[in-house]
């Protein structure tokens, strides 16, 4: 495994995250942080939710449309970043298994991401398997490429940057890629906002649990002694950036000690911090920010209820 990202990397990252989001006003912290083992159990429920639809749909579109993706690609390497578990990759590897030669899945988590790679590798013998540990915002150019290269970025995650960073990001793909290479961006469609808020508050308040479990890995790495219980979770609608705002709203005026930090952070009753943002997007939308990234729309697909989107570019 190729190892870009270290512990102490980990560390001084959420630092840094922490500090810049919990004194800035509004306050902020990164959506990434959720991601610890209890928070990757939470988001594995969410996705299995009947309100959460988005990987549901992306799958069927990727059922149906793998063997064009193959097809337009013929891809030789397949670079996924954020690979998580590959559950949805496999299609890929499946239909992609007459050309590919090698698949790189890049993740932060790296004992998570030996685990899948090693899945995977038993499962498709032929196939070289070279996981990388790495933050891929931060170590896109670090990255191994290969000939033919698709660089596949699955579940929305892109709607969770705001657009100049959403661009920025596209074009350093863009970059990477080569005159032979494509990427394939799932992306979330704008629908009806009762539905979106729904999706990120459960009946069941799986979501909110998933929302509250940042501040215990707060009070876990950074010796911080929030109460989760005194924080409560809210999903709404932003309509002027068409995105999900994922909010903590504190119950009480209260004040945290983040020992780690030696930090200390007021927050007024009713105040809410901003805990992610997860952008929806229309086709031209879509098309606009390749675009300003170098990058030409060739393919557009949806699931048959135009929920979920699949979009495959190549550097213009």
């Amino acid at each position: 495994m190729d190892r870009f990202l270290t512990a102490d990397d980990l560390a001084k990252s959420l630092r840094a995250d922490v500090r810049e989001g919990l004194t800035a006003v509004p306050k902020t912290l990164p959506p990434k942080w959720f991601y610890d083992e209890r928070g990757s159990e939470l988001f594995e429920q969410i996705t299995a939710l009947d309100e959460y639809y988005p990987t549901r749909r992306e799958r069927e579109i990727l059922t149906a449309r793998a063997p064009d993706i193959a097809a337009a690609t013929g891809a030789r390497t397949l670079l996924e970043l954020g690979a998580g578990s590959g559950e949805k990759t496999r299609l890929l590897l499946d239909a992609l298994s007459g050309t590919l030669r090698t698949y790189i899945p890049v993740d932060v988590s790296a004992d998570f991401l030996e685990d899948a790679a090693r899945g995977i590798a038993a499962d498709h013998p032929g196939l070289a398997v070279r996981p990388v540990a790495a933050d891929y915002e931060q170590h896109l150019h670090l990255l191994p490429g290969g000939e033919r290269t698709l660089v596949a970025f699955l579940g929305g995650t892109i709607g969770n940057m705001p657009p100049a960073a959403r661009i920025g990001f596209l074009g350093g793909i863009g970059a990477a890629l080569g005159d032979d290479g494509f990427l394939l961006l799932g992306a979330d469609l704008v629908k009806d906002p009762g539905r979106l808020v729904r999706a990120y508050d459960d009946a069941a308040g799986v979501t909110a649990e998933f929302d509250r479990n940042v501040l215990r890995v707060l009070n876990r790495e950074l010796d911080a002694d929030f109460d989760p219980s005194a924080f409560e979770h809210v999903a709404c609608w932003n309509a002027a950036e068409e995105w999900i705002e994922m909010r903590l709203r504190s119950r009480r005026d209260q004040d945290v000690r983040i020992g780690g930090l030696d930090l200390d952070v007021s927050f007024a009753a009713g105040e809410e911090m901003r805990t992610e943002i997860s952008a929806k997007f229309r086709r031209d939308r879509l098309e606009s920010e390749l675009g300003a990234a170098g990058l030409a729309l060739t393919e557009f697909w949806t699931d048959p209820a135009g929920d979920f989107s699949l979009s495959l570019a190549r550097p213009a």
